[in-house]
């Protein structure tokens, strides 16, 4: 008899509960583990109910106890994940007039410094401010946004200590080292400059937790006087501010999954009101930069479904004066674009691989800059300048470490600044990275990242672990993760599976995998899976999967789906009480979420469409594979209560002697730790989760 059969878990307590929609009538014995006082716990986590505070930490002394075992593997992982790391790095200085700004780790600290030095790098070093010294010894701390004053003297910054994501702003006089006495709560973090540096514009979260309100607050003001520069009347959108790369103008921008609308204002007339761009229009995306007297305009309009990039005058910049500068090229995916004052620059995408192209504003020449490996990661790199010539990118693979470069546009020639240093070792050559096609159940192919050591054995003996995420457009790519050189090391096959809800293979590779299409990301992973037991690479039931928030989703839907093909399923933030969550709209996301994943609320259709998948509401009387489920009590994103009714639903009906695991962080929100190393201690409780029943060990 295993250990783990000899200790009884926990049981959450059934109270009755029901709620009846559209006529139908669903029984929820753990709707209990949801506080009624839940905003208040995001603030503050010691007023818990007690009853469900018993329950969680219950949980987590069964989690601690079944994986006692493997404590000396956790210590190994996390030593060996550490010393690929190297303590005292810093990153490129980027310049920004007679500076260079850049952040830096001393050895062993948890948190970065942010730095400075005169633009050529000469002469000492000036600490602007010390995460070290601002996290003292709080359980938890995060840095949100940082942003210099036009005449470098004023730092805005802002914190999280609660893992909440309810940032407050301060401003540091960097000249004396102290912060003034402005401070702003319950913000989203991020502040952007006006032109004379003596206000800022900033986001507010209201008490749900949605950013719908921009402000401008002065210098030397308090912060009950800021001027409301604009409010978003639907609780559906989002709102954020920005600055274009020329810094002339603020961008406000107000969007959901699908549609945004953007508003500018110049930045030497901060207290203008904001000038709209084009009236938001159901399914049309855009978002906006500057150039001399134009803005450049990357946009899904008239049908551009993988986006196009349009011009139009700042005097009249309204829809009908948009004028296309490169043309909507279908599979051909725009991911994103720099404005600089001789060169325009565009991130695409195009048969799953990311390439950047250059173009010369006046004469309209342009070249590309791509890579020849069958699976890379790609992106601009930190860039706060306007008039230059050097653009910044950063590069990477599955057995490349990242890789700095600036690129001089003009002499075509690329140096490299800064290559990732693994201090421990690595030696690419030991390693192999390939890119698949997994056919799917409707003719589709998915893409399928693999990353193997070249000893590792290809008759199907080697145990796989495959990560997949599948919602919101989001990308995962395929670029350098020492931390999974601890799997692969260990004989593991890891794989990414590039599924539909994503945008690998395009824009439509996400329509394909939202809301009435949702089901096909859940099909593509188990696809992805079947295709690499039949290829050879791994067998049926010996695949550990992995996902964390929407990809814990997924999770839960192919434990429902497949289970015999998995040895363990790994849900971090799972988002897996999809349906009981759409319906609430008091919760932080929901709102905006609908564009995603339907309305069921207003909707019998998707009602059934999201009952019909969610985890939850899906979890059978059968056999599961092993589950650890993650959680974080202040998780604004994906509330605490998802992942402890899941597990609770899961003990009480499931039909085998798996292990069955719940660890909820009691001081943390959706990203986990906020420390360095600390985070490496979830990874390494993770991971020996995955080897102690892939391996046994």
């Amino acid at each position: 008899m295993t250990r783990h059969e000899m200790i009884a878990p926990p049981r959450a307590e059934k109270r009755a509960h029901a709620d009846t929609r559209h006529g139908v009538t669903r029984l929820d014995d753990y709707a209990w583990l949801k506080a009624e006082n839940w905003q208040s716990v995001m603030q503050d986590s010691s007023v818990l109910p007690h009853d469900i505070r018993q329950y969680l930490e219950a949980e987590n002394a069964y989690t601690e106890r079944q994986m006692a075992g493997t404590k000396d593997l956790q210590d190994q992982l996390f030593a060996e994940m550490r010393g690929r790391i190297k303590e005292d790095d810093s990153s490129v200085p980027a310049p920004d007039g007679a500076y260079a700004y850049y952040s830096s780790y001393v050895a062993g600290a948890e948190h970065p410094r942010y730095c400075r030095k005169a633009r050529d790098l000469s002469g000492p070093e000036q600490i602007l401010i010390d995460g070290t010294l601002e996290a003292g010894s709080k359980p938890f701390f995060d840095f949100g946004g940082f942003s210099i004053s036009p005449d470098h003297r004023l730092l805005a910054w802002s914190s999280d200590d609660k893992g909440s994501e309810f940032f407050r702003i301060r401003i540091r006089d960097l000249t004396a080292g102290e912060d003034l006495a402005d401070e702003i709560d319950n913000t989203a973090g991020g502040t952007s400059w006006a032109a004379d540096g003596k206000s800022f514009l900033y986001t507010q979260q209201d008490e749900h937790h949605r950013p719908l309100k921009i402000y401008r607050h002065v210098l030397g003001t308090e912060a009950s006087a800021d001027q409301l520069v604009y409010e978003e009347q639907d609780s559906g959108f989002f709102s954020g501010v920005g600055k274009t790369q020329s810094e002339h103008f603020f961008i406000i921008d107000t969007h959901d999954h699908e549609t945004s609308e953007v508003y500018l204002i110049d930045t030497a007339t901060p207290q203008a009101r904001p000038r709209l761009i084009a009236k938001r229009q159901s399914g049309v995306e855009y978002d906006v930069e500057h150039w001399e007297d134009e803005l450049v305009i990357r946009t899904n309009a008239d049908g551009a479904e993988d986006f196009k990039i349009v011009t139009a005058p700042i005097d009249a910049p309204g829809r009908e004066n948009w004028r296309d500068l490169i043309a909507h090229r279908p599979g051909c995916l725009v991911l994103g674009i720099i404005a600089l004052k001789s060169w325009l620059i565009r991130l695409e995408r195009e048969n799953g691989l990311p390439r950047i192209v250059v173009r010369e504003i006046k004469t309209g020449l342009e070249h590309e800059i791509a890579f020849a490996e069958e699976a890379y990661a790609l992106g601009f790199g930190q860039m706060r300048e306007y008039d230059t010539d050097i653009l910044r990118f950063s590069y990477s693979s599955m057995t490349t470490p990242a890789e700095i470069y600036d690129y001089d546009m003009r002499r075509r020639t690329r140096i490299l600044r800064k290559r990732q240093e693994v201090p421990s070792g690595h030696d690419r050559a030991e390693y192999v990275t390939r890119r698949i096609q997994a056919p799917a159940h409707d003719g589709e192919t998915v893409p399928v990242t693999l990353l193997y050591r070249k000893d590792t054995p290809l008759d199907g003996s080697a145990p796989l672990w495959l990560y997949g995420y599948g919602s919101y457009g989001i990308t995962i790519p395929a670029g350098f993760n020492t931390n999974i050189l601890s799997l692969v090391d260990r004989g593991f096959i890891y794989a990414i599976a590039h599924i539909r809800g994503g945008q690998d293979k395009g824009y439509r590779w996400y329509t394909e995998g939202k809301r009435e299409k949702k089901q096909n990301t859940f099909r593509d992973f188990v696809a992805a899976a079947r295709y690499l037991i039949e290829a050879g690479y791994t067998r049926k039931g010996e695949i550990v999967a992995q996902g964390g928030s929407a990809g814990g989703m997924l999770m839960g839907a192919v434990a429902n789906m497949a289970p015999e093909l998995f040895k363990a399923i790994i849900a971090e933030v799972p988002f897996v009480d999809v349906l009981t969550t759409m319906l609430d709209d008091t919760l932080p996301l929901t709102p905006a979420e609908w564009t995603e994943w339907g309305n069921p609320i207003a909707s019998k259709e998707f009602y059934d469409i999201i009952a019909a998948y969610s985890p939850y509401d899906n979890v059978g009387e059968i056999a599961y594979p092993h589950i650890l489920a993650v959680g974080g009590l202040t998780d604004p994103r994906v509330t605490y209560w998802e992942p402890a009714k899941w597990v609770a639903r899961l003990r009480e009906r499931k039909c085998d002697q798996n292990l069955l695991l719940l660890k909820t962080q009691m001081e943390e929100g959706h990203g986990g730790a906020s420390g360095r190393f600390d985070r490496l201690k979830e990874v390494a409780l993770v991971y020996a989760f995955g080897l102690m029943v892939a391996r046994g060990i």
